[in-house]
């Protein structure tokens, strides 16, 4: 099994704690990431004791509305797959069996959502991993704020029209997806990235405070300068389908106490000391996770933003180096991931199969 299966924890592994509700913070020394929840991931390896499987994987690319991709169990050998219309700028390593049959049945599924002017494919590693473990995972690219088109990414109606998007891939993985019957409708999790994660908290039951946006944000376009001049604010939808989810450093301006307090599903919540584009200095996500309800599985990471992304290739790193930089200089974003995926697919594991086999 690629992913978890394949993951062997690094001898300098240190533990520490931060206060209740923050599992682990992250530390560097030197080149090595300091971390040891090397138990933790010995239970998780335990309890994929199944035969290995690869990442299937199926491409989207008959509607724009859902361009994206499906990875699920398979029994096979995973090979490169190469994306066709659906590529940005370079190859970005995407390997699974493609259009293989799905191995399993009453399987989770969990949708993904990228960042802004992302594309379905940024945290693909992680995707494979959840896979690899028995999940189904869905992730579409969103019309207008996508690496391919960016003709929107900074209107106002995409805050609204983003949650919609992701209603709309449950709609089509639940209803109209060929394989539709392996998937088990009560057990749906979100995970999201930046704006993705944005958009995972409004799902979750939040009612984003565009007043707030609108009294700290300076710029004299886009969103901020449509709420000044009076357009009305979007009403994005929830979606009670989701029983729970991973926010990785989201979008922070239309968060608050108040409105944060109506999440009542388990959460998984990830942000960046050192922040990066879309989220300033990092200090947003630290305010929103310092007030997150009850006691949420909270991760500080001494990293960019974009160190949450998938490990770039030779050839995307050379293509889109502003993404493939790591902040600070030296930090092994691969050693990291294995981390990172490892406690994705333990939350999942647990907050949506209770430990039993995921197939």
């Amino acid at each position: 099994m690629r992913g978890i299966a394949a993951w062997t924890c690094a001898k300098n592994l240190t533990q520490f704690r931060r206060r209740s509700s923050v599992s682990y913070i992250y530390q560097i020394r030197g080149a090595a990431l300091v971390l040891r929840t090397c138990w933790a991931y010995a239970i998780i390896l335990c309890c994929l004791g199944s035969p290995a499987l690869a990442a299937g994987i199926q491409l989207l690319d008959s509607d724009p509305g859902l361009a994206g991709a499906i990875w699920y169990p398979c029994a096979g050998e995973p090979k490169h797959v190469a994306l066709g219309g659906l590529a940005v700028a370079e190859d970005f390593g995407l390997m699974g069996v493609k259009d293989c049959p799905v191995t399993g049945a009453k399987l989770p599924l969990i949708i993904v959502y990228h960042g802004r002017t992302g594309w379905f494919g940024a945290n693909h590693d992680t995707a494979e991993a959840l896979a690899d473990a028995g999940f189904v995972v869905a992730a579409i690219n969103h019309p207008g704020d996508n690496g391919n088109d960016s003709s929107l990414h900074d209107d106002l109606s995409v805050w609204a029209s983003r949650p919609v998007d992701m209603v709309r891939l449950l709609d089509f993985m639940l209803h109209d997806w060929k394989d539709k019957a392996v998937v088990d409708p009560t057990r749906i999790g979100f995970f999201g990235f930046s704006k993705g994660g944005y958009t995972g908290l409004v799902l979750m039951g939040v009612t984003p405070d565009f007043v707030r946006f609108a009294k700290f944000c300076k710029d004299k376009m886009g969103a901020c300068e449509q709420l000044h001049s009076g357009e009305a604010s979007p009403s994005p939808p929830h979606d009670a389908r989701i029983q729970a989810a991973v926010i990785v450093d989201p979008a922070t301006g239309v968060f608050t106490q108040d409105n944060l307090a109506t999440i009542k599903i388990p959460l998984q919540f990830w942000r960046s000391e050192r922040g990066g584009p879309g989220v300033g200095d990092g200090s947003g996500n630290a305010r929103v996770a310092n007030s997150l309800p009850g006691k949420p599985d909270v991760h500080v990471v001494p990293a960019g933003h974009f160190t949450f992304l998938a490990p770039c290739s030779p050839e995307l790193a050379t293509a889109i180096p502003r993404i493939c930089t790591d902040n600070p200089a030296g930090f092994d974003r691969a050693a990291f991931h294995r981390e990172f995926n490892a406690s994705v697919v333990r939350f999942f594991r647990e907050h949506l199969v209770g430990g039993a086999e995921a197939r």
